[in-house]
């Protein structure tokens, strides 16, 4: 009973702990709630159910519970390190990375030592995007932002003076993939450029 009661302790903790997500906040926008700043919780709910709406394109074979296991728990990490624009200079992606690493071992390591590797391991094989999975989980990352910037006038982008190449680089994951998702994510990027919400270089 009390090896079950220590169990039960540790797994609560990180379930309190996961509620500083919510706190932690992105260059997204909320265009439906006044423009507001959109939170990390928030991002991982509407990727995770975008992946399981668009996981039919994909045309490998893609583990869609795995992929929206990565996504729920993909920005855990931000409790510690928080969020950095993606569009951010190479640098500060690197030490972002490096702050990301520790955060995963110290919040996935509340839980007991079998969920924590689980957790962990799930974690990497995103970061590291070399499975199907991890790149369908990367795209579904990508993709929405590309969704919520072209329906607010081009959103971070404009904010942030962002390049065609960027948002193409980013979305990169899809090509191959999910071929008619990319088309798509390629056609919008054409016209975000024609709007001037993207810089074409």
């Amino acid at each position: 009973m009390e090896e079950l009661n220590s169990q039960l302790d540790k797994q609560l903790d990180f379930i309190i702990e996961l509620d500083r997500l919510k706190g932690v906040y992105r260059q997204a926008l909320v265009k439906s709630d006044k423009n507001r700043f959109e939170n990390s919780a928030e991002h991982s709910w509407h990727i995770t159910l975008t992946s399981h709406i668009l996981h039919e394109y994909a045309v490998e074979n893609v583990n869609i519970s795995r992929v929206m296991c990565m996504l729920l728990i993909h920005d855990i990490v931000e409790i510690d390190a928080g969020d950095l624009f993606a569009f951010s200079d190479e640098q500060s992606l690197i030490e972002q990375g490096n702050k990301e690493v520790a955060a995963a071992k110290r919040i996935f390591g509340l839980l007991p030592e079998k969920q924590f590797q689980i957790f962990n391991q799930l974690w990497l094989e995103f970061e590291e995007a070399e499975t199907v999975d991890a790149r369908f989980a990367k795209a579904m990352d990508s993709v929405l932002p590309l969704l919520q910037n072209m329906r607010n006038s081009g959103g971070s982008w404009a904010r942030h003076k962002v390049k065609k190449s960027q948002v193409l680089k980013r979305n990169r994951f899809l090509d191959g993939l999910a071929p008619k998702l990319w088309l798509y994510v390629c056609s919008q990027i054409e016209h975000a450029v024609n709007q001037g919400w993207l810089i074409d270089e």
